[in-house]
């Protein structure tokens, strides 16, 4: 069973290619480090609301979408 950290790098990671944007691009968009990213999109960071906050907003997303 996918772990909730999981989940949501997945859906992240999902969102990203879908918008074609690099892990580099994304984390520029965020302020974030790319290993970050990197970390968050495989389910071995646990990302704070802050950045996922961050992150949906730079999607275009509601933060909700990516905690689905």
């Amino acid at each position: 069973m996918a772990t909730i950290y999981k989940k949501v790098g997945e859906k992240i990671r999902k969102l990203r290619k879908e918008q074609g944007l690099t892990q580099e691009k994304l984390a520029e968009l965020t302020n974030t480090d790319p290993k970050s990213i990197i970390e968050i999109e495989l389910g071995k960071r646990n990302p704070t609301l802050k950045t996922i906050s961050k992150v949906a907003r730079a999607l275009k997303v509601r933060s909700s979408e990516l905690l689905k």
